[in-house]
């Protein structure tokens, strides 16, 4: 450009109106127009938005929220859902065990009655005795017992010579289960077995019985069944046949040190065969009777799968929706613990910088002793008490953002206090107190709003501490309790090394998720802080 071109544009510009519309071209570049003034909060987002890393952090928050609000929503899910797969089990369907102890059946009412004069008889025929003596502070009774048979005794009052009742080991069982047997059919059934008869007629009866090989029977028609062995179906409405105690009897006898054995029995339905497998108790001999059966189980710990992308918890719930509405409830009571332990503590902060004196010596004091005050034995011996009184999980959950709330304000109301002190003696506060503004206004209208900015930061990097704080305390048992879900209480499990090691998706997740968020705020925090601090070198 020559000097002349330069000359004629100088002059074009000088001689453009002051009313001209704007044109930014026709402005030197010395010129203070063309300074674009921005007010202070769009400088900090212009810094904070500057900030890549804390850009990252507030783009995991989002992920995080949206993750937890939103996917609870559109999860096909719900929180408490329980699933089901079926499974074969060996189920107890009977036990069976070789009676040892002795039965007593009276003679006539009242002749055998008291748990102590039965005690003593039966512990005479345990070691083998012919008598045995029963004291009492009027009189000594005395009994004899004159064995009928194997294991089959006729009790008799020896000083009277008469009749009491008898005992014996030997089972009775009837295929009619509402009938009960008479002290004269018990005497003559038990005494034609022990003494290997093969028919007995009950006393005061006409009816011949016979016996085949324990069975009872009225003539053609099967009656009951006696053995030595206690044969008991698990279920009241099972009825056990004697063709199937007899097989149980032959399997015990043929198996008694074997630990284990399998029972064929024949349904009735041509090519069935059910399998009964027997375990023997080395405890008390019993013989514990399993049957394979199909149930429903809870789908416990179930691999990652189209149906459920992060497998199923240790109750049968989905993990990743559990996740989800787990973050919820972690985040909450993240929020709501802050602002509760915010209001405290720019009110009290607020009042102990303002005013000084006696009433900030009295507030700091007291914050003092917040410091003192142990976290943790509070935190044990409050769920401890809520555990006795049986309060409900949602409450529970409730009492533990107050609790957490209330312990938390002493830290910010030392940061109000100390921004309060500085910006009292400033000379805007003068000019509030030359018009007459009431202390209060001073205080929530003039002084709180400058220290926002510092709120904010340390509001921001506090939650990050609250929701690792509830973590903990739901991990120790402490905190959000079952039904609900909580980041930390899904970890729970970690306490046992088998799923620890064996059940990645069970902790990880939740472990990464709860990095990831309290990363995420105290990156957030930090970028908050560097916008707001003016020093700072961009």
């Amino acid at each position: 450009m020559t000097d002349k071109d330069r000359n004629e544009l100088v002059d074009e510009v000088d001689s453009t109106p002051a009313d001209a519309p704007y044109d930014a071209e026709q402005y030197s570049l010395n010129d203070d127009r063309r300074v674009k003034v921005l007010s202070p909060g769009a400088m900090v987002a212009k810094r904070f938005f500057r900030n890549r890393l804390a850009m990252v952090g507030l783009f995991i928050l989002i992920a995080m929220f949206l993750f937890s609000f939103v996917g609870g929503l559109i999860s096909p899910y719900d929180e408490d859902q329980l699933f089901y797969r079926s499974k074969v089990l060996k189920k107890t369907y009977a036990s069976a065990k070789e009676n040892v102890d002795y039965t007593l059946v009276s003679a006539h009412e009242n002749a055998l009655e008291g748990a102590a004069l039965q005690g003593q008889i039966l512990d005479a025929l345990d070691k083998g005795k012919n008598t045995a003596v029963y004291k009492t502070k009027d009189k000594d009774y005395h009994f004899r017992f004159e064995s009928e048979g194997t294991d089959f005794f006729s009790i008799y009052d020896d000083d009277e010579n008469t009749l009491l009742g008898v005992a014996y080991k030997d089972v009775m069982s009837f295929n009619d289960p509402s009938f009960t047997a008479s002290y004269a059919f018990v005497y003559a059934a038990i005494k034609a077995y022990s003494n290997g008869g093969t028919s007995f007629t009950p006393a005061g009866e006409d009816k011949v019985y016979t016996l085949d090989d324990g069975v009872i029977a009225l003539g053609d028609e099967e009656f009951g069944y006696i053995s030595r062995y206690k044969i008991k179906a698990a279920l009241s409405d099972v009825v056990l046949t004697r063709q199937f105690k007899e097989q149980i009897i032959e399997i015990i006898e043929a198996n008694r040190t074997t630990g284990e054995a399998v029972l064929e029995v024949e349904t009735g339905e041509e090519d069935v065969t059910l399998e009964y497998y027997f375990t023997k108790n080395p405890n008390n001999g019993e013989w514990d009777i399993r049957q394979d059966q199909e149930s429903r189980v809870y789908d416990t710990y179930a691999s990652p799968s189209r149906a459920h992308w992060l497998g199923t918890d240790g109750n049968g719930m989905d993990m990743l929706t559990r996740l989800m509405y787990g973050g919820r409830v972690s985040l909450m009571i993240g929020f709501v613990v802050e602002i509760i332990s915010t209001v405290l503590g720019v009110i009290l902060g607020g009042i102990s910088g303002y005013f000084g004196g006696w009433i900030d010596n009295l507030i700091m004091r007291i914050v003092d002793i917040f410091y003192c005050i142990p976290s943790l034995p509070i935190f044990i011996i409050i769920g401890t008490a809520m555990d006795n009184m049986g309060v409900p999980p949602k409450i529970r959950m409730l009492y533990l953002m107050l609790i957490l709330g209330f312990l938390g304000w002493p830290s910010i109301a030392r940061l109000v206090r100390g921004q309060i002190l500085s910006l009292r003696e400033q000379e805007f506060m003068t000019a509030t107190e030359a018009c007459g503004i009431s202390a209060h206004r001073r205080i929530f209208k003039h002084l709180v709003p400058n220290v926002i900015p510092q709120l904010i930061v340390s509001c921001t990097m506090g939650l990050g501490s609250t929701i690792i704080t509830e973590a903990t305390l739901s991990f120790l048992g402490l905190g959000v309790r079952f039904p609900f879900a909580s980041w930390g209480n899904i970890i729970t499990d970690v306490n046992n090394t088998f799923v620890l090691t064996n059940f990645w998706f069970i902790w990880i997740p939740a472990g990464t998720l709860l990095l990831l968020t309290v990363l995420a705020f105290n990156i957030l925090g930090d970028g908050l802080r560097d916008a707001f601090d003016p020093k700072m070198k961009r």
